[in-house]
């Protein structure tokens, strides 16, 4: 074998071994990106360079590996969803409680999942692996949760507070605690107007029904007076 063939090898064997590495370190990244979503680019914003952050990622996942998660029972789930419920109708009277109470209750919710609750960098790490798109969600609800106990949040923001912890209460519990369309003052937005109290006139698609009258009340056939009354000869 001549030494250029052997130069030509070794190139071709190179080139082969760093497509296969580009080749996976883009499906690991991938993979990450997809898993993560939104925490993979906070992450990467945040960290000195994409491997520190992908770094960062995966240690996540091994930490997450090592808890014991534990599903919630149907009773279970229903009482938490219960207790939500009930927790929205008295934000009315008092949205700065309410707050404080929604923090606690969904912080409960970790904690029988399986989630440590001690440091909230580390819930947030534990929680990025399988609930990753809520928690922009609980970070600006923790937030808002902090100012109010400094008696700086206003009544919007309580309220906006209360629909943050639900993104992340919802998904902890499987299912939304109460209808996507009801608001933290147990109002029900865009609700539709029952069929009791449309007017006569109104049809389902908007239009108003045409005045008919019924058939046995129908008017007699009006005859022109200048013509002749044939059915009297």
């Amino acid at each position: 074998m001549s030494p250029t063939q052997v130069i030509v090898i070794v190139v071709v064997v190179l080139v082969v071994v760093a497509l296969a590495v580009a080749g996976r370190t883009y499906a690991r990244r991938r993979a990450l990106r997809s898993r993560f979503g939104p925490e993979y680019d906070r992450l990467v914003a945040e960290q000195d360079s994409r491997t520190a952050a992908e770094r960062e990622l995966r240690d996540r996942e091994r930490r997450h590996a090592e808890l014991t998660l534990v599903p919630l029972s149907p009773e279970s789930r229903a009482r938490y969803a219960a207790a939500w419920e009930e927790l929205q109708v008295r934000f009315v009277d008092s949205p700065g409680e309410t707050v404080g109470d929604a923090d606690e209750l969904v912080t409960r919710l970790i904690a029988e999942r399986g989630y440590p609750t001690g440091d909230f960098s580390d819930q947030i790490a534990h929680l990025s692996v399988e609930h990753a798109r809520t928690l922009t969600h609980y970070r600006d609800a923790h937030d808002i949760h902090l100012r109010n106990s400094r008696g700086e949040a206003s009544t919007e923001e309580l309220r906006q507070a209360v629909v943050h912890y639900r993104a992340l209460f919802a998904d902890l519990l499987g299912e939304d605690p109460v209808g996507q369309h009801d608001e933290p003052d147990g109002h029900r937005a865009h609700a539709e107007e029952p069929a009791a109290h449309r007017t006569p006139t109104d049809e389902p698609d908007g239009h108003h029904a045409r005045d008919e009258k019924p058939a046995g009340h129908r008017l007699p056939e009006q005859r022109d007076p200048e013509r002749p009354d044939v059915t009297s000869r």
